[in-house]
């Protein structure tokens, strides 16, 4: 089986952040688990551009990958050269099958695009639906109530009434959560939607030993948040809540983002006269990622929205308990297994939730020391790759 995988972004572009890691993780693993994978990306890095090989087979730790110029430098990632090469492509897969039509399926081929509203995603869907190639989309959170009506929201209206609604109807929804499956159901109309999780990324060795570190009643809390600062993420909840906590905590922030609304935050956070208990580390780089997350007493998200949102499970992965939103994709996995706190998007329940995770040394206690065996266990990659497998043989 071929599998071509798109999306607008891909390694060393990480100033994207969750999405570009699973999908490089995602191929990684498909060409681990014996697949014939191609990955077609544009040198979107940002408001710059990657340094790389265009339009040239290009192997990143083991995977094809090709990068195309893009006309634009916003998040539309325009690219024709991207849909030209995308459409030959698969005009001489049907070349190799003589008795082939327009419309007739290849058995032997699926394409899998990551993420929605960007001219990528959704030209590459046309020129696939074109060919009558089978596609399996991956939203990464671009199907929901909060995505559809944040931000360039009539550009998205004009997008899905002219080509999205037959477009998701032709597609095979890929989600990575039940509660971002319960979103796509009440945003859109599609063909179908099947859960199966992120690949995320582990450190190589995970060191424990921190957990001889666990605070007590007295030391100071050493909150977290990791990942790309942007307003969906509800920094300014989490904000106005630590002006109101009554406990010692120090939070360091570590990620990136648009610098105007770093310094909105920023501001902020000395109008709350709380800038003197936060750290911004800036982006963080794989290993000392994680042991920035061992060194840490709770990992915090208090998201608008996410459909997954890897950053958890990394967390976990290192003992580390966490306290996300409900609107977090990942709520329930946490709440079955007792990994950490919801909470609601409200100041008053993000402060009574940071107070009783500070409280609870017990709980954190176990989740130090049971989470990093359970997240081996059902990130587990080999299995994970199985499952994927199978998701794409079901479209073929």
């Amino acid at each position: 089986m071929k599998i071509i995988q798109i999306c607008a972004a891909y390694k060393p572009a990480y100033v994207y952040g969750g999405p570009t890691m699973s999908v490089s993780k995602l191929s990684e693993e498909l060409v681990k688990a014996g697949q014939e994978v191609m990955v077609l990306t544009t040198t979107a890095n940002g408001k710059e551009e990657l340094d790389v090989p265009i339009a040239k087979e290009t192997v990143v730790d083991g995977v094809k990958v090709y990068y195309f110029k893009r006309l634009t430098k916003d998040h539309t990632h325009f690219s024709p050269s991207l849909f030209w090469f995308l459409h030959q492509t698969l005009k001489n897969a049907k070349r190799q099958r003589p008795n082939a039509t327009r419309n007739t399926p290849n058995p032997q081929l699926v394409v899998h695009i990551h993420a929605w509203w960007n001219l990528v995603s959704i030209f590459s869907a046309l020129v696939a639906k074109w060919h009558g190639v089978k596609v399996i989309l991956s939203p990464r959170g671009m199907l929901t109530s909060y995505s559809l009506n944040n931000r360039n929201s009539k550009f998205k209206d004009a997008i899905h009434f002219f080509l999205g609604k037959r477009l998701l109807k032709y597609a095979h929804i890929h989600a990575t959560s039940e509660k971002e499956r319960k979103d796509v159901l009440q945003t859109c109309k599609v063909n179908g939607v099947t859960v199966v999780p992120n690949f995320v990324r582990f450190p190589e060795a995970v060191d424990l030993s921190h957990t001889e570190h666990l605070n007590t009643s007295s030391d100071t809390y050493k909150l977290l948040f990791l990942s790309r600062i942007e307003e969906k993420k509800g920094l300014e909840l989490l904000f106005k809540a630590l002006a109101e906590v009554t406990i010692p905590y120090e939070l360091s922030i570590a990620g990136t983002g648009e610098e105007n609304y770093i310094q909105s935050l920023k501001s902020l956070a000395d109008g709350l006269d709380i800038a003197s208990n936060i750290k911004w580390l800036g982006h963080i780089e794989k290993q000392s990622k994680f042991d920035l997350i061992a060194a840490s007493d709770l990992m915090v998200l208090t998201s608008y929205n996410e459909n997954f949102a890897n950053v958890v499970v990394e967390s976990l992965a290192m003992g580390t308990p966490v306290l996300i939103s409900e609107e977090v994709g990942l709520a329930d996995y946490v709440v079955a297994n007792k990994l950490g706190w919801i909470t609601s998007l409200d100041v008053e329940a993000i402060v009574r939730n940071i107070e009783l995770s500070y409280k609870d040394l017990t709980k954190r206690t176990y989740i130090r020391e049971t989470a990093p065996t359970l997240i081996q266990h059902d990130f587990e990659e080999s299995r994970l790759a199985k499952t994927y497998i199978k998701l794409y043989s079901k479209q073929l």
